[in-house]
């Protein structure tokens, strides 16, 4: 007797029963916990990629705007709610936005220019490409992989202690998209690289993923079962955030309570980090280590009496000892370098068991490692003993048959480019999250880029050659703006604030400040004392003595869990406790009160104004035309001219330009 199933059933069955001979392939020998019922698994996150048929058109003006698969989508949704796309920006305006978009800088008024006068048909897709390939767009597309897996140099919580040697994974990440390496292979790298090549520098530093969550030290001694908890907590919570874009944290402590991940899957995904021990790979001989470590032995025990002399000391007395120490510390010399990594010891790995309410000494039945089982066959088996665990979940993860790490790539993907994903929430493609807007776009989008072998690039091309993106940010439409205020469905651009490195960096770009030095340590610049005062150890607070090296891009300033750039909190830059999904863009005083003020803003401003002299020979008009050039990438127009020729006149070079620094037509991407 058979039974009719439709094609989705089907599909997804077959792809159920891959998953279970792969897991099968090294052995089970425990029986799995629970099973998934019908409506658990229909949910569509889990449900196999479909293959939609891209829409097609008949009248002239929709095969005008359609001249893609992605606009044909984004028409075919705009049609159905009875709306309609809006125009074209202009070429100003999408030159303009595209350097932002791929590089995270604003192009030179030559750079605008020398794309206006390219008439080729293809000069719009040379653009593209040549941007793809320059150095500041690994730079501008690693950040906000960073801000994914909460990238930070410091353990956080009361010690902060540095890491000094995470910075390479940071430009490890800038390498991997400058040269596009394949999305599976970069996930696969950070998951298990260790595992994978050991004897190879980059992927010992890509899985330093593994050890980027805040750490919280008891005593120094990190090897008491709380903090060993904790870690793995840390490990398991950002696979599920950043690789497959579910709330899988919220499974610590009970069976989800929205979406079908139990206890049990939970801890059966930590059961293949038990192994996971940090680890610091040297990269010079011993006899260098242990001349570094009599180095500074005398120093650090000058130090530690000068501290005890400094808790008795007061007024005049304690200032001179607070210097003093503070130029000890400077006179260490660096540490040998290291890789900043992990190592996987069996021998050495935690039991793992369900834990009541996430407490570690609440254990409940040991369990093995075991994928999500929704996105499995019930009765799958946990896998059997595994040298190299983190690599058969790579593999599982990195499945072109797995439903959810295409789609929340090419959904990050959407977003950065869109301002929003075709998902709203991409750390949560459950029950609580956004339902997709177009979801056959989606998996368009999804199919393409693992029929692209995992090319984020390709992504790039397909989205930024499209009208849909093209499209104006200024069209004014009051029946679009009442169905759809929140631009779902793309009617038009959403303009969109810089962020705060974008900011930092374009403001150092138009005055021609900007160090373009790449890679390397990360840099701390001056700050407020009072803010130094605030750490646990003033002494961790070590301005770089090359002034040049304050101006590099913001990438490359030290990301400290406990000491945050003013002008960067204010502009909405993440903490690095949390993964950051999604640049929150916030409106509140302090943001102008940073712009007018601050030491940054005044002196790029100053800098500025020089060059805008020189650029104008003094003429106030031609003055400020050039501001709206390099700062706007465009000429003002009337009316603008006629202000800022008027406020020119009343006031020094200097406060002209911090003004044009504080202007909406530099501080936005249209």
């Amino acid at each position: 007797m058979t039974t009719s199933r439709n094609p989705a059933e089907f599909l997804m069955s077959r792809q159920l029963l891959a998953f279970s001979l792969c897991l099968n392939l090294m052995g089970a020998n425990v029986a799995p916990l629970g099973k998934y019922t019908a409506v658990e698994r229909r949910h569509w996150a889990f449900q196999p990629r479909s293959n939609p048929a891209v829409p097609q058109f008949e009248m002239a003006a929709d095969k005008a705007f359609a001249t893609t698969a992605i606009d044909g989508f984004v028409l075919a949704r705009l049609k159905k709610a009875e709306l309609a796309p809006s125009p074209s920006a202009s070429r100003q305006v999408l030159v303009r936005r595209l350097y932002f978009d791929l590089t995270g800088l604003p192009p030179t008024p030559e750079q605008v220019n020398a794309f206006l006068r390219d008439r080729r048909p293809d000069a719009w897709q040379r653009l593209v490409d040549q941007l793809l390939e320059s150095p500041h767009y690994g730079e501008r597309w690693a950040q906000h992989w960073l801000d994914v897996v909460r990238f930070a140099e410091t353990d956080g919580f009361e010690y902060d202690t540095h890491r000094t040697e995470a910075y390479r994974y940071r430009d490890y990440v800038i390498r991997a998209f400058q040269n596009d390496k394949p999305y599976d292979r970069f996930l696969a790298e950070q998951l298990a690289g260790d595992e994978i090549a050991p004897q190879e520098q980059e992927t010992m530093i890509a899985s330093g993923f593994n050890r980027l969550g805040p750490l919280r030290k008891n005593a120094g001694n990190q090897e008491v079962a709380s903090s060993r908890n904790e870690v793995l907590t840390e490990m398991t919570n950002a696979v599920g955030a950043a690789f497959l874009g579910v709330t899988l944290g919220c499974a610590r402590c009970h069976d989800h309570k929205f979406d079908p991940i139990r206890q049990s899957d939970y801890y059966r995904m930590q059961a293949y980090f038990a192994g996971t021990l940090e680890h610091d790979f040297p990269l010079s001989s011993r006899e260098e280590r242990s001349a570094w470590e009599a180095t500074i032995k005398p120093i650090d025990a000058q130090i530690k009496k000068m501290q005890g002399e400094m808790a008795k000391a007061q007024g005049v007395q304690k200032e001179a000892l607070e210097k003093e120490i503070l130029k000890l510390e400077a006179s260490k010399p660096a540490p040998p370098p290291t890789l900043y990594s992990v190592k996987t010891d069996m021998e050495k790995k935690s039991p793992i068991h369900l834990l009541a309410r996430g407490e570690y000494t609440a254990k409940g039945d040991a369990v093995g490692m075991r994928p999500m089982g929704v996105l499995l066959p019930d009765g799958t088996p946990e896998e059997g003993p595994l040298d190299k665990p983190r690599t058969r979940l790579a593999q599982w993860i990195t499945s072109k048959e797995n439903p959810l790490t295409a789609r929340v790539m090419v959904n990050r993907i959407w977003q950065y480019h869109f301002g929003q994903g075709l998902v709203v929430t991409p750390n949560d493609f459950g029950r609580m999250g956004g339902r997709p807007s177009h979801p056959e776009l989606l998996d368009y989008l999804a199919n393409e880029f693992v029929q692209s072998g995992y090319s984020v690039k390709h992504m790039h091309r397909l989205i930024l050659n499209t009208n849909t993106w093209k499209q104006a940010s200024d069209t004014v439409n009051a029946k679009a703006v009442e169905k759809d205020p929140e631009n779902k469905l793309l009617w038009k651009y959403s303009r969109r604030r810089l962020s705060a490195e974008e900011l930092r960096d374009a403001a150092l770009a138009v005055s021609g400040n900007l160090n373009p030095k790449m890679g390397g340590p990360s840099i701390m610049i001056p700050i407020e004392r009072e803010l130094v005062d605030a750490l646990y150890k003033p002494t961790q607070w070590q301005v770089h003595p090359d002034p040049s090296e304050h101006k590099r891009r913001s990438i490359y300033l030290i990301a400290k869990r406990n000491l945050h750039l003013p002008m960067m909190e204010a502009f909405d830059a993440p903490d690095g406790v949390v993964s950051c999904p999604r640049r929150e863009s916030s409106t509140h005083a302090p943001q102008a009160l940073e712009l007018l003020n601050g030491r940054f803003s005044n002196d790029q401003a100053e800098v500025l104004a020089e060059k805008l002299k020189k650029r104008s020979g003094g003429k106030l008009e031609r003055m400020v035309d050039e501001a709206y050039l390099l700062l706007a990438g465009r000429k003002p127009n009337v009316k603008e001219r006629q202000i800022g020729i008027e406020f020119a006149k009343q006031v020094s070079a200097k406060e002209f330009a911090l003004g044009m620094l504080n202007l909406n037509a530099f501080l936005y991407v249209n």
